[in-house]
C-alpha cells in the first residue's frame, strides 16, 4: 500500500513538473510568433528552446531508445569486446559526452545562425528547435546505435554492407568527398578567427599540452578520477585564456602572430597528429577540456540573457526572406535558411562522428540517448545563442558587419548610406563607436559570422559583468572561444576521415585488407596523410580565394553537409526496415524526405540559377566574360584573381552536381532494399556483430537512477561504472580473483 502511494505521488509530481515545462515552452513560442511591432525579449527565445528540448529529450528520445531501437543494457559494445587501447576504449559516459559534443560542434552552430539572421529571428529559430528534435538529434542517436551494433563501423561501410555494392559505393564516395569539404571549411573558420591574433593562437595552442597531460594523468597516475582531472584541466584552461592576453601585450606577441598561410600548415600538422595518436592521449582529453569552455560560455550567456533581458532588434521576418536578394547571402527563405543553418538543427557531419570515434568508446548501448540525442540538443542550444546574439544587435550594425564591401563600400559613410537605403537606421558614428568599444579598427564587412556573434555576445556579457569597459575583453574572448569550439571538430573529423579511407581502400582488394587494421602503423600514417593533405589543399585554396573562402566554400559546405544528413537518415531507414521495425521507419524516413527535398532544391539552384549571386555557373560565366573583355570585376584585383574565381566557381558547380547525383543513387538503392525487405523479410540479412554478454556495469544517463546506484554499489563501483574486480583503467585490482 505504501509503495503504491509513493508511485502515485511520484506520478503526480512528474505530471506537474512536465506540464510546467510545456507551458514555459508554449509561452515562449507564443510570444515569438504572435508579437508584431512591439519589442520582444530574447528571454522568450530561451524559454521556447529549453522547454522544447526538455520535452523532446524526456519523451521522444526515450520512445526512440526503448521502443524503436530497443537498446540492450546487457549487450557488450565494441569498446568492451575489441578494447585495444588505441581506437577502441570503454570511456566514462561523462567524458565521452564531452568528447562527442566537442567532436560534433563545429562552425555550423556558430556561423550559420548568424548568417540566417538576415531573414529575421523567427525562421531560423523554428528550424533550429524543430529540426533538432525531429531530425538532427534523431539522426545522431540512431546512427550511433547502429554503428555500435556493427563494431563501430563507419557510415560508408554500413551503407556498403546493408544497401549493396552500387548504393554503397555511391555512399562511400559521397561521404568521403563531403567529409573533406566539411573539414576544409571548419579549418577555414579557425584560420579566419586566429589569423594575426596572438591571444587566440596562444590560448588555443595551450590546450594541446594541457590535454596531453590530462590524458596521461587519467591513464597512468589517477585512473578513473574524472572529477579530479576535470578540475585541474579547467583551471589550466582558464589560466591559458588569461595568459593569452598577457602574451598579446608582451614581447612574445610576434611569435604567436601567425599569417593565414602559416596557420594552414600548423592545422594540417595538428590534424595529422590527432589522427595518429591514441584517442585517450590527445583526442578525448582535449575535446573534453574544450567542452568546459563551450558549455561554460554558453551557460554564462544564457544566464546573462535571463538577467539582462535584452530585446530582439531584428524583425521576426525581414523582406529579404521573400525577395531573396539579401546582402549576406542571396536566395529565398526556402531552401536557403535550411542549408545556411547547416548545424544546430541537422548536420550530416555528426553521422560521421556517431559512426566514427564515439561507437568505439561507448560503454553501454543504453547510453546512446544521453550521448547521441543529448549532445545534439546541447549543440542546438549553441545555435540558439548564436542567432540570439545576432538579433539583439541593431540591424544596421549587423548588415554592416556581414555585407561584403563590394555591396556597401569600404568607408563608414558609404556603408551607412547604403544600409539606410534598405530601411535600417545607421550612422557612421554608430559604426565607429561599435569598433572602438571592442578595440577594433573597423567592423565593416567582417563576414563569416564569427565577429558578429562575438559582438553580440560581448554586448550581453558586458551588461552582465563589467560594463562597457569590458566590451573589448569579452569580444576577443568570444573570438578565441569560437576558434576553440571549431578546432575540436577538426581533430575528431580527421580521425573519422581516416577510418572512412581505411575501410574504402581495404574493400578494393583482398591484398589491401590490412589497411583496415587499427594497429598497423604504416596504414594509419598513409591514410591520415592522405586525408589531411586533401582537406589541407582545399583550405589553402580557400585562404587565398579572391572572393573570400567563406563566400566560396560555405554554400558548398551547407549543401554537402545536409546531403550527408539525408544519406545517413536513408541508411537508418533501411536498417529499421531490415531489422523488422518497419512500423517505426517514419522516425527517420520523414526527416530524410524533408532534408532531401530542401537540399536537392538548393543544389539545383546553386548550380543552374541565372543569378550570379546564387548560381555557380552564372558566376563563372560572368567572370569569364570579364576575362574575355579584358575587364577586371570587383572584388578581383587582377586577371589572376578573375581566373581563380572562374576555376573555383566551376569546381563548386561540379562538386555540387556530382554529390547530388551520388545521393540520388543512394536513395534509389535504399528504396529497392526496403521494398525487398517488406516483400520477403527472409531474403535480407543484417550485418550486426554477434551478441556478447556485457561485463561492464554503468548508468545509462549522466545521473544514475536509484536502481543503477544500487547495482553499482553491489558491484563495488563508483558512479563512473566499470567491470567488477578491475580498476577503471582496465587493470585487475589487487586481491581480486584470478
Amino acid at each position: 500500500m505504501e509503495t503504491a502511494k509513493r508511485l502515485r505521488g511520484a506520478s503526480l509530481r512528474s505530471l506537474l513538473i512536465w506540464t510546467a515545462v510545456a507551458l514555459v515552452g508554449a509561452c515562449g513560442w507564443a510570444m515569438l510568433a504572435l508579437s508584431r511591432g512591439e519589442e520582444v525579449s530574447a528571454a522568450w527565445m530561451l524559454a521556447a528552446a529549453l522547454g522544447s528540448y526538455a520535452i523532446g529529450y524526456r519523451f521522444y528520445a526515450r520512445f526512440i531508445a526503448t521502443r524503436v531501437l530497443r537498446a540492450d543494457h546487457n549487450r557488450a559494445t565494441p569498446a568492451e569486446r575489441l578494447n585495444d587501447g588505441l581506437d577502441f576504449h570503454p570511456t566514462d559516459r561523462r567524458v565521452l559526452l564531452g568528447h562527442h559534443f566537442a567532436g560534433i560542434s563545429g562552425a555550423g552552430p556558430l556561423v550559420g545562425p548568424v548568417l540566417a539572421a538576415q531573414m529575421g529571428y523567427l525562421p531560423g529559430t523554428i528550424w533550429i528547435i524543430a529540426g533538432v528534435i525531429f531530425a538532427g538529434a534523431v539522426q545522431d542517436m540512431v546512427v550511433l546505435f547502429f554503428s555500435t551494433r556493427r563494431d563501430g563501423k563507419s557510415l560508408g561501410q554500413i551503407a556498403r554492407e546493408e544497401i549493396g555494392p552500387v548504393g554503397g559505393f555511391a555512399a562511400v564516395v559521397a561521404i568521403f568527398v563531403i567529409m573533406i569539404i566539411l573539414l576544409a571549411v571548419l579549418a577555414l573558420v579557425v584560420v579566419n578567427a586566429l589569423a594575426e591574433s596572438p591571444w587566440g593562437t596562444f590560448s588555443v595552442g595551450m590546450t594541446i599540452p594541457i590535454a596531453l597531460a590530462m590524458g596521461g594523468y587519467l591513464r597512468f597516475l589517477r585512473p578513473g578520477r574524472v572529477a579530479e582531472v576535470s578540475v585541474i584541466g579547467a583551471a589550466l584552461l582558464l589560466l591559458a585564456i588569461v595568459a593569452g592576453r598577457w602574451v598579446a601585450n608582451s614581447s612574445l606577441a610576434d611569435a604567436f602572430t601567425l599569417s593565414p598561410n602559416t596557420l594552414v600548415i600548423w592545422l594540417v600538422v595538428y590534424g595529422f597528429a590527432a589522427s595518429v595518436l591514441p584517442v585517450w592521449l590527445l583526442l578525448v582529453p582535449r575535446d573534453y577540456l574544450s567542452t568546459f569552455m563551450k558549455i561554460g560560455t554558453i551557460g554564462l550567456l544564457a544566464l546573462a540573457i535571463l538577467v539582462v533581458l535584452p530585446d530582439l532588434r531584428m524583425e521576426a521576418v525581414t523582406d529579404f526572406a521573400s525577395r531573396g536578394d539579401g546582402p549576406v547571402f542571396a536566395g529565398s527563405l526556402f531552401p536557403f535558411v535550411f542549408i545556411t543553418i547547416a548545424c544546430g538543427a541537422l548536420s550530416g557531419f555528426h553521422a560521421l562522428i556517431s559512426s566514427g570515434t564515439t561507437p568505439k568508446m561507448i560503454q553501454k548501448e543504453t547510453q546512446v540517448r544521453t550521448i547521441g540525442y543529448g549532445a545534439m540538443l546541447m549543440e542546438s542550444s549553441v545555435a540558439m545563442m548564436a542567432i540570439t546574439a545576432a538579433c539583439i544587435l541593431e540591424p544596421g550594425v549587423y548588415f554592416a558587419m556581414n555585407a561584403p564591401s563590394a555591396v556597401i563600400g569600404d568607408t563608414l559613410q558609404s556603408a551607412s548610406e547604403t544600409i539606410t537605403s534598405w530601411g535600417f537606421t545607421l550612422t557612421p558614428e554608430q559604426l565607429s563607436q561599435a569598433a572602438e568599444a571592442v578595440e577594433e579598427e573597423s567592423l565593416l564587412s567582417r563576414t563569416g559570422g564569427a565577429p558578429t556573434l562575438a559582438l553580440g555576445l560581448a554586448g550581453i556579457l558586458a551588461d552582465f559583468l563589467g560594463g562597457d569597459a569590458m566590451m573589448g575583453f569579452w569580444y576577443h574572448f568570444a573570438i578565441m572561444f569560437e576558434a576553440l569550439f571549431i578546432l575540436t571538430a577538426i581533430d575528431a573529423g580527421t580521425r573519422v576521415g581516416r577510418f572512412i579511407l581505411q575501410d574504402a581502400l581495404a574493400s578494393t582488394h583482398r591484398s589491401m585488407a590490412r589497411l583496415r587494421s587499427t594497429t598497423w602503423l604504416p596504414g594509419i600514417l598513409l591514410t591520415s596523410g592522405l586525408v589531411v593533405g586533401l582537406w589541407g589543399y582545399l583550405l589553402w585554396v580557400g585562404v587565398n580565394d579572391p572572393l573570400g573562402g567563406i563566400n566560396t566554400l560555405y554554400p558548398l559546405f551547407g549543401i554537402s553537409n545536409q546531403l550527408l544528413g539525408a544519406v545517413a537518415l536513408a541508411v537508418c531507414t533501411v536498417l529499421l526496415v531490415k531489422s523488422g521495425r518497419a512500423k517505426y521507419a517514419w522516425v527517420t524516413a520523414v526527416p530524410m524526405a524533408w532534408v532531401a527535398i530542401v537540399t536537392l532544391t538548393a543544389s539545383w539552384q546553386k548550380v543552374f540559377s541565372g543569378d550570379p549571386r546564387v548560381g555557380f555557373l552564372a558566376q563563372r560565366d560572368q567572370y569569364q566574360e570579364g576575362i574575355d573583355a579584358g575587364e577586371v570585376i570587383g572584388p578581383a584585383q587582377d586577371m589572376d584573381d578573375m581566373q581563380t574565381i572562374v576555376n573555383n566557381a566551376t569546381l563548386d558547380a561540379v562538386l555540387s552536381a556530382v554529390l547530388a547525383l551520388l545521393v540520388l543513387v543512394v536513395f534509389v538503392d535504399a528504396a529497392r532494399i526496403c521494398l525487398k525487405a517488406l516483400r520477403d523479410p527472409g531474403s535480407v540479412q543484417l550485418a550486426e556483430a554477434p551478441r556478447v554478454e556485457s561485463r561492464i556495469i554503468a548508468p545509462a544517463g549522466l545521473i544514475p537512477t536509484k536502481e543503477e546506484r544500487a547495482e553499482l554499489a553491489a558491484a563495488g563501483l563508483g558512479h563512473g561504472g566499470g567491470v567488477p574486480g578491475e580498476t577503471p583503467g582496465g587493470a585487475r585490482r589487487e586481491g581480486a580473483g584470478t
